[in-house]
């Protein structure tokens, strides 16, 4: 192939859109994205793919680009012995999923940057993940790893080892996402109460979360399997494990005291120092665990840690037009060089000297170092990661002041310590605009509007317009995934769908509006038809017809997002209510019995399953709203906003005939489904009717005597 024809004799990113692609397009390496003309070349070349999987936000991606792919001598192994491709992780989360799976096999760990060594085929014989430039700590030095990959793959003797060991490893691989069980089986009973009593045992009660040591995760789907458990009668202590986890999330370094929002994770036990990048997942599954444990436990400081979120997402990572960004890096340069290196942290963190610089009343600025642990030696690369350090009563006793007075002390400083850091030198922004995370982020929005504020249902409408107007094909009735400056590409993942699908739904229940309803049943509809295989009774993570890859991955266990798997059960069973016929709930049904075994084996790693299967095993609460949404009484929407209930379904229902016969016609349905079904208003006044399990209550014009029912029909179950 000579280099007039040969694709690999450059590199090719600057034709990517991806922002982490594009970081990488002026390497001297000759990066390809992942396309068959890459792979193509590989096969003629007759050598092996060198793979790298990170993203735009991602620390020791950085790190590996500016030691190793920047480096001349590096770059020019890689491009003679291999085909480099560069690969980002949120546009294809498939690629990631298959070859992440061999690297925690082998290796017992993962992250990223993914480093994986491919055949041709695709195969892989090597993997890791960050790779320093020399050895060090027993991690062999990139380069003369590449030397002694590329030598081996060249003597003919090694390189049958290499790929009967490529075979192997495919081979598990398939075993690890494609496999499901012979004979499925009926789900374990009450395994929410097996949840939160693993959950509570394996919690840390001294520094909240869930581990030892660091990093910490943020663990959304075991805050909400322990509320449930709690909620069905189980220990009052579960409450408090929640609590304890909230109450440090919220305190310390994981929240952005200034800013809003949450970083990625923590570094430590302590939750003291996070890993800074900001991801929109995050900031949209944080808030929903922090909703509701506003629901249960009542405090008003987690209802505060969301609004202040969602201000954020909208203040930085919202596009013009109402969709979501996907990222905000953990790097920036220093305050006052912006020219100079990029490093983590720096936007956030803070010196004394930089508060008083930016507080003008000394005592504010006191106040605030006090409170927030800002001190000289600090605690992060000689400054501090704020964190609550003083509660105010303490304060207010040193300072001899009231706590009125300390806390407006405090909000003054914030204030000016926000408009202060504008100055700064920004973190980078990945601009992508994915429709899957989209969804997380539009139902963690419409619930804030039931809870907090109908305003964010309008914040929640906007973007969910944004994905449908450009990512949605009506006519074909599928998803595309990403969207970047008018560019449109990646068939969608199951998690595009089921994200979505939920987040189009819960939109329904906080506005009424039908339209997203009937785009929640669209995308239901589309996945039992492009992810579904009855063969196996499982979805694929991938569509039907879609790239074929080394094995068809499954996504089963909740990581940095749910289980695509998980909340795609979920929508289905709550739009089985309504629907005409009982394809939804079947396929539903069939996913949980597959991997029943699994998920009671270990409910936490499968966290969203784990609650799906609770919903489908207690049934979902039925709150059907008859009448007019403008009239419905005060009572209804404070009792919403402030009662935690678990697996409740709300569905408004027009009571003039006509405008529900429009709605039928919406929906595409002949008669009226099953959750409308005879609920209709009574003495013309707004009606609630409550309903689990082919039982009602009689209807009602108060939602709290209804909802009572429905806490009997539970005990009586």
């Amino acid at each position: 192939m000579s280099d007039a024809t040969d694709p690999t004799a450059r590199n090719r990113l600057d034709e990517a859109e991806s922002p982490y692609l594009r970081q990488h397009a002026d390497n001297p390496v000759n990066w390809q994205p992942w396309d068959e003309t890459a792979l193509e070349a590989a096969r003629e070349r007759d050598v092996p793919i060198f793979l790298s999987i990170g993203y735009a936000a991602c620390h020791w991606c950085h790190v590996m680009e500016e030691e190793s792919f920047e480096d001349e001598a590096i770059a020019e192994q890689l491009n003679e012995n291999f085909v480099p491709i560069k690969v980002d992780r949120e546009e294809r989360p498939d690629l990631d999923s298959v070859y992440m799976s061999i690297c925690q096999q082998v290796t017992g760990g993962g992250g990223w940057p993914l480093s994986a060594w491919l055949t041709p085929e695709g195969e892989p014989f090597y993997v890791g993940t960050y790779f320093p430039p020399e050895e060090k700590r027993g991690q062999p030095g990139f380069g003369d790893l590449l030397q002694r990959l590329s030598g081996s793959w060249s003597d003919p003797e090694q390189r049958a080892e290499m790929e009967n060991r490529a075979q192997q490893w495919t081979e598990a691989i398939e075993s690890d996402l494609e496999a499901t069980p012979a004979d499925p089986e009926d789900p374990a009973e009450d395994i929410i109460q097996t949840a939160g009593t693993i959950a509570h045992r394996g919690a840390d009660r001294q520094d909240g979360g869930w581990g030892s040591g660091g990093p910490k995760f943020p663990q959304n789907g075991r805050l909400h399997a322990l509320l449930r458990a709690y909620a069905d009668g189980g220990q009052e202590d579960y409450l408090n494990v929640v609590e304890e986890t909230l109450d440090v999330m919220a305190d310390r370094g994981l929240y952005d005291h200034v800013g809003g929002g949450f970083h990625r994770y923590a570094t430590d036990q302590q939750w003291a120092v996070p890993h800074f990048e900001k991801m929109l997942y995050d900031n949209a599954e944080i808030p929903r665990a922090f909703l509701a444990g506003y629901q249960a436990i009542g405090s008003e400081r987690y209802a505060s840690v969301v609004r202040e979120t969602f201000e954020f997402v909208q203040r930085e990572l919202q596009h013009p037009d109402g969709g979501f960004f996907s990222t905000l890096d953990a790097e920036s340069a220093p305050p006052d060089d912006p020219d100079g290196d990029s490093e983590e942290g720096l936007f956030y963190v803070w010196t004394p000297e930089e508060v008083h610089e930016a507080v003008d009343d000394e005592t504010d600025a006191e106040v605030f170092c006090d409170y927030f642990g800002v001190t000289e030696r600090g605690n992060f690369e000689g400054a501090t990661v704020l964190a609550v350090r003083k509660p105010v009563a303490v304060l207010a006793e040193e300072y001899d002041r009231s706590e009125d007075d300390i806390t407006a002390s405090l909000q003054r400083a914030l204030n000016e310590t926000f408009e202060a850091r504008k100055s700064r030198p920004r973190p980078a922004r990945d601009e992508k605009v994915l429709a899957g995370w989209n969804g997380l982020m539009i139902r963690a929005l419409a619930e804030g509007a039931i809870v907090l504020d109908d305003q964010y249902a309008d914040v929640a409408a906007d973007a969910l317009s944004f994905v449908r107007k450009h990512l949605w094909d009506a006519d074909a009735g599928r998803l595309n995934r990403r969207y970047k400056d008018d560019d449109v590409a990646i068939d969608g993942y199951l998690e595009d769908y089921a994200f979505l699908g939920r987040g189009a739904l819960t939109l329904f229940e906080a506005t009424g509006d039908v339209e997203h309803l009937a785009f929640a049943m669209d995308l239901g509809q589309a996945i039992t038809e492009a992810f579904w295989d009855d063969e196996q009774g499982t979805l694929f993570f991938t569509p039907t017809g879609g790239e074929s890859l080394v094995a068809r991955p499954q996504e089963l266990t909740d990581q940095s997002t749910p289980s695509s798997t998980g909340v795609a059960v979920d929508l289905l069973l709550s739009l089985s209510h309504f629907s005409e016929d009982d394809r939804f709930e079947s396929v539903a049904e069939r996913v949980i019995r597959t991997h029943a075994d699994r998920v009671s084996s270990n409910p936490l790693q499968h966290a969203s399953l784990t609650l799906a299967t609770d919903t489908y095993e207690q049934g979902a609460l039925e709150v059907t709203l008859v009448g007019d949404q403008s009239d419905y009484p005060t009572e209804w929407t404070e009792t919403l906003a402030e009662q935690y209930i678990p697996r409740r379904l709300l569905a408004h229902r027009p009571a003039e005939k006509s405008r529900f016969e429009q709605w039928l016609d919406t929906l595409e349905v002949d008669e009226s489904p099953p959750i409308w079904a005879g609920r209709t208003q009574v003495d013309d006044r707004p009606t609630v009717y409550a309903c689990r399990n082919f039982a009602c209550s009689p209807p009602k014009h108060d939602l709290g005597t209804a909802l009572d029912w429905g806490e009997t029909a539970d005990d009586s179950e």
